[in-house]
């Protein structure tokens, strides 16, 4: 649908460069004292088939062993001795290496962070001596109430897509996984066409592209750091997205937790993923008008004045191509019954009558400085632009995320509550201390 037109302008304008290889590169200076490079790759765990489930995530950590000419360790020693720093994160739709560093130091890092990210030595040895690092993140995470928690919320949510497997994979899968399996992995995927570099900083635009440029034209140039035996094992995202169709009734899982010290609720509504676009905004601000801040209708009422709960929010988390619409509660298990009803009472006032304007408008101000604060520094602005790039292909959807948020009117915020939000169909967790 058109866009209507407001008075606001985007946060910035980056220069894009597409190359013929498939590479996009963007870059923007900022009068700061730092240059940020994020390489985002269009791979997560979304990708994987069930027999590698986790290989996106142990293969970023293996990324930093180093390549033949870079030792293990060796990138990570040079960033931090010049007072820098580097690190990576694998989700369900991608996975992204940042490096920040003074602008002086820029042009001889970059090429270092991209010659790991494409020619990384992936060795036998250094797979196997990786391999219990990432057991114990799994154990880590399996000990962990609050990663739990997300991990039954995504396996209700997701009844069919690959967002429902743990991004860090089963145990089971990383014990039997092999060297060459990710090496397949890598070579398949680590390719410029599936890849984003970002570079934002206090460099001269063309300078930052023809760093990252030249860059990637030296590791394209190299010879393959280690033989491909042939490309089994791997699988692409599936089709039938809209497979995941609203909860029909109000689907319940109870479970007993004995680390927990009082109960949480998580009510879930299946929702679009950040291609649906005008949805996804309209969803942002109702999340903020039932659970961002003391302000917002259920920390009101259920913290506030009645004290049912000890903590209470809402989220809608975005992933590419579904999401998921959260209510999240902490509270004595004598009021779960109450909590419930409050929270379905509250969805239903957003499908049957319209918020006011004051409180419209009061939310959209909220949520857009809340985005415009949260991407101010070069690593911020850097995320912002390889996110968006890399999940929609068009940086606008983030560019111009302040001005969609403010051009919403009531009747879009419950049409999209109508469509999404039904106070009689939803999933929810209950786990009760043991």
């Amino acid at each position: 649908m058109p866009w209507p037109s407001v008075a606001a302008a985007p946060l910035v304008f980056p220069k894009i460069c597409h190359f013929p290889n498939g590479l996009t590169v963007i870059a923007e200076q900022m009068p700061l004292a730092v240059v940020n490079l994020s390489l985002w790759l269009r791979v997560g765990s979304a990708v994987e088939s069930d027999a590698i489930n986790g290989m996106a995530h142990f293969l970023e950590h293996m990324i930093f062993k180093g390549t033949h000419d870079l030792g293990c360790g060796e990138f990570e020693r040079r960033v931090e001795e010049r007072g820098g720093l580097a690190n990576a994160a694998t989700s369900q739709d991608y996975t992204k290496y940042y490096m920040t560093a003074a602008p002086q130091d820029f042009p001889a890092l970059a090429p270092l962070q991209i010659q790991l990210a494409l020619n990384p030595r992936l060795n036998d040895d250094d797979f196997e001596r990786e391999r219990p690092v990432i057991l114990e993140e799994i154990r880590r995470a399996e000990d962990s109430p609050q990663r739990r928690t997300h991990a039954r919320s995504m396996e209700l949510g997701f009844e069919h897509l690959p967002y429902r497997r743990p991004v860090l994979g089963p145990a089971a899968v990383i014990e039997h996984l092999t060297p060459e399996q990710m090496r397949n992995f890598h070579q398949i995927w680590y390719q410029p066409q599936h890849m984003t570099a970002v570079a934002v900083g206090n460099l001269p635009v063309e300078q930052l592209i023809e760093i990252v440029a030249q860059g990637f034209e030296a590791a394209l140039n190299q010879p393959p750091p280690y033989p491909v035996d042939g490309l089994s094992g791997l699988s692409c995202f599936p089709d039938g997205y809209d497979r995941e169709l609203p909860f029909r009734d109000i689907t319940r899982v109870v479970e007993s937790d004995p680390t927990l010290t009082q109960a949480q609720l998580i009510l879930t509504w299946r929702v679009p993923g950040i291609t649906a676009g005008h949805d996804t905004y309209a969803l942002d601000i109702l999340a903020a008008i039932l659970g961002r801040g003391r302000t917002s209708r259920l920390v009101s009422d259920l913290r506030e004045n009645r004290h049912w709960v000890s903590s209470i929010g809402a989220s809608n988390m975005t992933l590419a191509h579904k999401g998921l619409f959260t209510v999240s509660a902490r509270l004595e298990p004598q009021h779960l019954h109450q909590v419930e009803g409050a929270i379905a009472d509250h969805v239903r006032q957003l499908t049957q009558t319209p918020v006011s304007l004051a409180e419209l408008r009061r939310v959209q101000t909220q949520v857009t400085n809340r985005f415009i604060f949260a991407n101010e520094s070069p690593g911020e602005r850097a995320g912002l632009y390889g996110y968006y790039h890399t999940l929609t292909g068009d940086i606008g959807d983030g560019l111009h995320y302040p001005e969609r948020i403010q051009a919403l009117t009531l009747e879009d915020l419950q049409a999209v509550a109508q469509r999404y939000l039904s106070p009689n169909a939803y999933g929810l967790i209950l786990l009760q201390p043991a």
